[in-house]
């Protein structure tokens, strides 16, 4: 899950210097942004935010996305989110020297404010939605996805399970493969 996360702050596409279980990360990060971009319902959300969301509508279905999976965990999870959460903040990944400064400020300040279990509150999404906006280079309104959400929430919450529905398969597959 770290290097999964880690993805984001790896460029380019030589990362063979990193450990193993990186690489890997990196892998699954690429290709899950790769599956929900191309994903026809994304696609169809995406063009509809955009008027609202201008150059932030994917970061912003991202949010709504992680929202809606935090709060509808125990369809999608044996394990409650509490305890899996938990279990994520505490873990020690043997290639944490690899971080990072950005990644590991980023992970204290996930765990310090509890960001993942935050998520499944409309809270969780006005915190990470304003502390986005002032983190992305250029002039956002980011701020005002909430707003959004609980403007097009079932239009959202539709395509969440349109492509929930299509990512589960994919990825059971994707992993016995990899």
């Amino acid at each position: 899950m770290y290097a999964n996360l880690q993805g984001d702050y790896i460029k380019g596409k030589d990362f063979s210097m990193y450990h193993k279980t990186v690489q890997k990360g990196v892998v699954l990060h690429r290709t899950i942004d790769n599956f929900i971009d191309t994903h026809p319902a994304v696609r169809d959300l995406l063009h509809e935010l955009y008027p609202h969301l201008p150059k932030i509508s994917g970061i912003a279905v991202d949010i709504f996305f992680d929202h809606l999976l935090a709060k509808n965990w125990n369809q999608f999870h044996t394990k409650p989110l509490r305890e899996f959460v938990d279990a994520f903040y505490s873990f020690e990944p043997q290639f944490s020297n690899e971080f990072s400064p950005e990644f590991k400020f980023m992970l204290s300040k996930m765990k310090e404010f509890d960001w993942l279990y935050q998520y499944q509150s409309f809270d969780g999404i006005e915190k990470a939605c304003s502390g986005l906006s002032r983190r992305i280079s250029f002039k956002n309104n980011l701020h005002q996805a909430p707003a959004v959400f609980r403007m097009k929430e079932k239009e959202i919450e539709q395509a969440f399970r349109l492509f929930i529905q299509d990512a589960h398969p994919f990825y059971e597959n994707y992993f016995k493969k990899n």
